[in-house]
């Protein structure tokens, strides 16, 4: 049972966090390289922000949401 801990141990530290591992020693040398992955999952963020913008900019054009302050029973 222990050997299959360690196995999984092996694993992660060994094989999936290597390209860390890597981005890690890049950092020395290059900042903005080390940090790619970090500007892609700002761009995936921001793209994702802008899209949401224009959902609503499209909702909110219809004028199909009531926005009279009575439009909840409790105010």
């Amino acid at each position: 049972m222990k050997d299959f801990f360690y196995a999984i141990q092996d694993l992660f530290v060994n094989v999936l966090f290597a390209p860390l591992d890597y981005l890690r020693e890049l950092e020395l040398s290059s900042w903005f390289a080390a940090n790619t992955m970090s500007w892609f999952f700002m761009a995936i963020g921001f793209v994702a922000f802008v899209y949401w913008m224009k959902q609503l900019a499209k909702y909110n054009a219809n004028n199909e949401e009531d926005k009279s302050i009575s439009s909840h029973s409790y105010l």
